[in-house]
């Protein structure tokens, strides 16, 4: 029996306090990359409130919830939090003026895109594992794995995939130089507060231009990563050819989990949506090779996924259609009934059960 609620990023439980654990539950738990929750022990002995306590993070238990994940995905999540943890660390370095250490982050990201690349799942989840708290180190990370992801699905070599995931990992890393009340501010940005923010990709560049570890084209990916292609973006409106087609992965990969996950002033929105948002209304935006890409990592889903929907319906994928494989067609749990997301676009998936 579940001992406290249990909170992923939400303000209501995903499983609430004295819950019997079924199969489903444990379902649930794994789709939210949770391995160990606190349970109540209940037994002839009638043991005391602290004694039970004391139980709840009795390895023991912990290797029962442990045992439903798969093993790769404990492992990444275990070098996943190390390396926000660390990134963390080094950020506040950077605020009271140290220089960036470039290769301490790149051997921070390695074993984690290294470890992620193995594991397509992971990219499905990514967006969960975000908090509000240290948001910059667990956004940075997360640009780290997915440039370097979209890089490998676009084809680049193995030594280009981990510059490029470097460049993501670093493009946020100039935030350390704007003011923390605009950066953890609650309220929305005031046109004064986003000027200074929109600086922190001239402050990032300038934070690395030195470092001969980082390749010329990677440290302008890292200067040009808000740059869109229709000229709407900073801190130059550069358009289409001025803009390298390297900024245009760390852009999308940016895009794409700020979106996704949960803000201080906003709450996270469904990947599938921000997906479908990116290619069409969006579209001239960003690089149309680099959002297939993105799609193809955390857009297309296997035939028989249980997915949850925006209605709060239950179903599995039973079709995908080649050019929308966000919308495929689900077939309800409840009711057997077969809706298509292409046709009703009113519908989304909201998240992979």
């Amino acid at each position: 029996m579940i001992a406290e609620d249990i909170l992923v990023n939400t303000q209501s439980p995903i499983i609430r306090k004295d819950t019997k654990v079924s199969r489903e539950h444990i379902q649930v738990l794994r789709a939210f990359n949770i391995n160990k929750v606190p349970i109540v022990i209940d037994n002839q002995f009638s043991r005391s409130d602290e004694e039970i306590i004391s139980k709840l993070n009795n390895k023991k238990v912990n290797k029962i919830i442990k045992e439903t994940l798969p093993e790769m995905k404990v492992e990444f999540i275990n070098l996943y939090n190390d390396g926000v943890n660390n990134f963390q660390k080094e950020f506040n370095t950077w605020e009271s003026g140290m220089k960036v250490d470039v290769a301490k982050l790149r051997n921070i990201l390695i074993p984690i895109i290294e470890s992620a690349l193995e594991e397509r799942q992971i990219f499905f989840h990514l967006n969960d594992y975000s908090s509000i708290e240290q948001y910059i180190a667990h956004h940075s990370i997360a640009v780290g794995i997915l440039s370097g992801a979209i890089a490998k699905k676009m084809g680049y070599s193995v030594g280009q995939t981990i510059q490029i995931a470097t460049a993501g990992l670093m493009a946020d890393i100039g935030m350390a130089k704007v003011d923390k009340k605009i950066r953890e501010k609650k309220a929305y940005l005031t046109e004064a507060d986003f000027s200074e923010i929109k600086k922190h990709t001239i402050h990032s560049f300038q934070m690395v231009k030195d470092s001969p570890l980082l390749k010329p084209e990677m440290k302008i990916a890292i200067f040009q990563h808000h740059e869109r292609l229709d000229g709407s973006g900073y801190p130059k409106g550069e358009k289409l050819d001025s803009i390298s087609t390297l900024s245009q992965i760390i852009a999308v990969a940016d895009v794409y989990h700020a979106m996704t996950s949960e803000r201080i002033y906003r709450a996270k929105t469904s990947s599938f949506k921000v997906l479908e948002m990116i290619k069409e209304e969006e579209f001239g935006k960003y690089n149309i090779e680099v959002v297939n890409a993105l799609i193809s990592l955390v857009g297309a889903l296997p035939i028989s996924t249980p997915v949850l929907l925006s209605t709060g319906e239950k179903g599995e994928i039973v079709f995908m259609h080649r050019d929308l494989p966000f919308r495929p067609m689900i077939r309800l749990t409840e009711s057997g009934q077969i809706i298509d997301l292409a046709a009703n676009r009113t519908v989304h998936i909201e998240t992979i059960m």
